[in-house]
């Protein structure tokens, strides 16, 4: 029927033009409280890794993966109780991962006016965050991972749209990451299990993670 193609077209810019949900940020700090007990106050993770950084994560990542274990495609049993949707709303997701993408953990000690207090020294020394620096040779991780990561994760590593931030997440836990894909426990966006991960060999995957942990501070 003639009239149909203008109709979809009509009906696509309307809901184009319509305003995205709108997020709040309180409630995403409130809920913010129950993921705290892991990933800390400040959305730091765990010292050692056991528990990833959320702090300034991408936003439609820290979605996407929020749906992924809500539904069960990405098995993680600790996050299935807490992501389900008598828990975890899609509100409740768009909040969360506003809130975790706004905060800004510095990678260097701050210098203070001289009119804090104690415990607003204490929580700006808390909230730096410095991944120690991981050993590998710098320049073939530099190569590598601008041939093989920049493209979806950006020049230095601080992600873009859908895909993760890498500069500042703990180096275990990256590697623990890049094991579950490589033995397809986890999906990575290419076509085969592990996609271009499986065709590097341990030790360029080494040097890759050492060149993220010489990007912190870095901007793109």
């Amino acid at each position: 029927m003639p009239f149909r193609r203008p109709l979809i077209a009509l009906l696509l810019g309307i809901l184009i033009a319509l305003p995205a949900a709108a997020v709040d940020l309180d409630k995403g700090k409130e809920i913010n409280g129950t993921c705290a007990g892991c990933h800390g106050e400040f959305g730091q993770g765990g010292k050692k890794g056991e528990y990833p950084r959320l702090a300034g994560q991408r936003v439609r990542y820290l979605e996407s993966q929020l749906r992924a274990f809500r539904s069960r495609s990405r098995v993680n049993i600790p996050m299935f109780p807490y992501t389900q949707e008598r828990e975890l709303s899609d509100d409740d997701v768009r909040d969360i991962a506003a809130y975790l993408a706004s905060v800004e953990l510095p990678t260097q000690m701050p210098e203070f006016a001289g009119h804090e207090d104690a415990l607003t020294r204490l929580q700006m020394v808390e909230k730096v965050m410095i991944i120690p620096r991981a050993e590998g040779n710098l320049e073939n991780g530099g190569a590598l991972y601008g041939k093989q990561c920049a493209g979806c994760h950006g020049v230095s590593g601080r992600g873009k749209g859908m895909f993760p931030m890498l500069t500042g997440q703990y180096t275990n836990y990256l590697w623990r990451q890049v094991e579950a894909y490589r033995k397809g426990e986890r999906a990575h966006d290419d076509e085969t299990p592990g996609g271009r991960l499986n065709l590097l060999a341990e030790q360029d995957i080494r040097d890759i993670l050492a060149y993220l942990t010489a990007q912190q501070g870095n901007q793109e």
